[in-house]
């Protein structure tokens, strides 16, 4: 397994190929194929730029996080993927989270402002009739924001 690389990667994708390949010791040739390897097995998912919601927010005016916790009333397989469905559509959900115990689902969401939100909730939640309780906490400040797995 390709440790190195993949402790770079996740902590700056954007680099060159010869810019990791110095990093990870290795030639450029032999790094390129790793990492083409590295994405051919599904190891490495997607690349992404992740942007910063509080500058965002200066930019366009405002934005809300929002961390959900979703309750189903009928706690059977297909109405979990029932819900995780009806989920992925949704660009303003970002993350979704089968759980236990407690709530079925949590959700990270991001929505431009609270409107955007209450449109969410009544597509999401008050339209499913199998929702029974939803239990939201808005984010007043991200104190720390990360995507690396970590490596042994």
């Amino acid at each position: 397994m390709d440790f190195a690389l993949l402790r770079e990667l996740q902590r700056d994708a954007g680099l060159s190929n010869v810019d990791l390949a110095n990093r990870v010791h290795i030639s450029a040739p032999t790094c390129l194929r790793r990492v083409k390897r590295l994405h051919e097995s599904g190891l490495i998912e997607r690349q992404v730029a992740i942007l910063n919601p509080h500058i965002l927010r200066a930019s366009i005016g405002s934005s809300l996080i929002a961390i959900t916790e979703v309750t189903l009333d009928r706690q059977e397989t297909s109405t979990w993927e029932q819900f995780e469905k009806a989920v992925e559509t949704e660009t303003m959900v970002q993350q979704c989270y089968r759980v236990s115990p407690g709530p079925d689902f949590i959700l990270v969401v991001h929505a431009a402002q609270m409107s955007d939100y209450l449109d969410l909730t009544q597509r999401l939640f008050t339209r499913n009739t199998n929702v029974r309780n939803v239990k939201a906490f808005f984010c007043i400040k991200r104190s720390k924001f990360g995507a690396e797995l970590p490596l042994s």
